[in-house]
């Protein structure tokens, strides 16, 4: 079942549950799907890559977001966004923990044959496109510049 529809079911059992947090990060998740389908990119429908992409793009709004409302002392805000952030959080794959990211990382380097902090973009090339939906682009790149000054 293809992620549209997933989340039109999901937006049909929240509006019976009369749960209006679940509901509004459902309809965000498809008001950003139906962007995409229309902008003209992809004629027959969106695939697995870009439907993980669009999530990823709108779990990280929602953390940067909950990072400035902590930041500004407004904790009504904050719940909103971590309420949003968890559900569409549901639908991305389960993240990895540290010593997973430096085990991946690690080999990545080993393959690539990098040894310097120079060698970075060569690591980062693969990396991120191995570690899409796995891992924050954030945590990557802190976690590849990290074991390249070993």
């Amino acid at each position: 079942m293809s992620l549209k529809l997933t989340i039109e079911n999901g937006i049909k059992d929240a509006m019976r549950a009369k749960d209006a947090d679940r509901l509004r990060a459902l309809r965000a998740i498809k008001s950003l799907i139906l962007l995409e389908e229309t902008s003209g990119s992809s004629a027959d429908g969106l695939s697995a890559d870009a439907e993980m992409k669009i999530l990823m793009k709108a779990a990280k709004q929602r953390r940067d977001s909950l990072e400035v409302y902590v930041s500004q002392n407004r904790p009504d805000l904050a719940e909103k966004e971590q309420a949003e952030l968890a559900i569409i959080e549901e639908f991305l794959p389960k993240q990895l923990s540290d010593e997973e990211l430096t085990a991946k990382i690690t080999e990545i380097i080993a393959s690539v044959g990098a040894s310097s902090p120079a060698d970075m973009g060569k690591v980062m090339g693969v990396a991120s496109k191995q570690l899409a939906g796995l891992a924050d682009g954030k945590a990557i790149s802190a976690k590849v510049s990290e074991l390249l000054k070993k």
